[in-house]
């Protein structure tokens, strides 16, 4: 429940750059490397991501990455608050998997890095790891009490 805390609020940042203005130096310009506002105002700071041939006022819906990442650390924090944690998982391993990709977009597309985003792949790295440990317990106890 505390990573889906930390998750929420660092998503919530993320989404704050996204809606700053473009043309403002965000608190998270470190270095030419380290540039959330690049990073979050880019054409894959939304999905879908924006078509290259796309115009600047564009009815198109795309909705902000950061968004996801609250939904889904939401949906993490309350079926972990409820024990689900069958349902944990994949919500664990759908975050980790998407974090990777943007991870691998900053790394090799974009070659920059946003502070927000690192930390939550951190964060969902960990979720990951903590949820299969849980699981992993909670099947060992389980075995223990039938006798095996």
């Amino acid at each position: 429940m505390v990573l889906a805390l930390a998750g929420i609020v660092v998503s919530v940042l993320a989404l704050k750059v996204h809606n700053m203005d473009p043309g403002l130096a965000p608190p998270c310009a470190v270095s030419e490397h380290w540039d959330c506002g690049a990073v979050n105002h880019s054409r894959y700071a939304v999905f879908p991501p924006k078509s290259f041939d796309e115009e600047p006022g564009s009815k198109a819906l795309h909705i902000p990455v950061s968004v996801f990442g609250i939904v889904g650390y939401a949906l993490i924090g309350i079926f972990a608050l409820l024990g689900r944690w069958w349902i944990v998982l994949p919500l664990a391993q759908f975050g980790f998997f998407a974090a990777c990709l943007l991870s691998y977009l900053e790394a090799f597309v974009l070659q920059k890095w946003c502070i927000y985003c690192v930390w939550s792949q951190s964060l969902a790295t960990a979720a990951l790891i903590l949820t299969v440990i849980a699981l992993l317990l909670r099947h060992r106890q389980r075995g223990l009490v039938h006798g095996n």
